[in-house]
């Protein structure tokens, strides 16, 4: 832990932090997403339990840090080489694109459908299975992201454990936030099919700077929030009535 109280320690873990936070937001908004099926009573616990099955996944990695370097060793070779990291970063962009697309269109065409067609409840272990899936190409992107920001492994331990817990403190308001606004919600389910193909196209090998992604994302929100505030706006020059005088 020395290495923390150095100027240098300190300025990688303040680096790292950030960059742990920006990298958890789709973790926080898939989380969301996926636990707003569950009764509303199990929801605030899927979550929690998502996000520390996040932080155990990282820090486990990094404890097996031989090993994970070794995933971008090559497997075999289909027009270019690819290798296990590869290929876990192909399919979960697969199954994030998958998850995206199903839900805009459960969001989108579900208008007709019955009540409870609409709010089908996916069970508690489901959910669990699919943040799990997600928690390991996040935490694989995450841990890789660590390694080449810093030397010592109790500063990106440091640093995650951090970040984790501004996601958790955050997670809940997130949550009601997504779900409060429909229109935010087809935002950050359209965030997580630009990060699902972004992710297929790292394990075909055309890296993709994510900072345009994020750079995108943060303006699409802001354009949003700007939407939200004039209709809010709007809304109380309409006449009670809803006609003219």
């Amino acid at each position: 832990m020395s290495a923390l109280l150095t100027s240098d320690g300190l300025l990688a873990l303040v680096t790292l932090t950030a960059m742990e936070i920006v990298l958890g937001i789709d973790n926080v908004v898939f989380i969301a997403i996926l636990t707003a099926r569950l009764p509303v009573a199990q929801q605030p616990i899927a979550r929690r339990l998502g996000l520390a099955l996040a932080l155990i996944m990282r820090i486990g990695l990094l404890f097996a840090i031989t090993w994970v370097m070794s995933l971008t060793t090559p497997l075999f070779t289909v027009v270019r080489p690819f290798s296990g990291r590869d290929l876990i970063l192909f399919g979960g962009g697969l199954f994030l694109i998958f998850k995206a697309v199903s839900e805009i269109h459960a969001k989108v065409e579900g208008g007709h459908a019955s009540a409870e067609a609409r709010h089908a409840r996916a069970s508690f272990a489901w959910v669990l299975a699919q943040i799990l899936v997600l928690d390991i190409v996040f935490s694989l992107d995450s841990v890789i992201t660590a390694v080449g920001m810093a030397d010592q492994v109790s500063i990106m331990v440091v640093a995650m454990v951090i970040a984790m817990l501004v996601m958790l403190v955050s997670m809940n308001a997130v949550s009601g936030f997504v779900e409060r606004h429909p229109t935010v919600k087809i935002l950050a389910l359209a965030f997580l099919l630009l990060i699902g193909v972004m992710l297929v196209a790292e394990g075909m090998g055309r890296h993709i700077e994510k900072g345009y992604i994020y750079f995108a994302m943060a303006f699409s929100l802001a354009v949003e929030v700007l939407n939200m505030r004039y209709r809010g706006r709007q809304q109380p020059l309409r006449s009670p009535s809803g006609g003219a005088g």
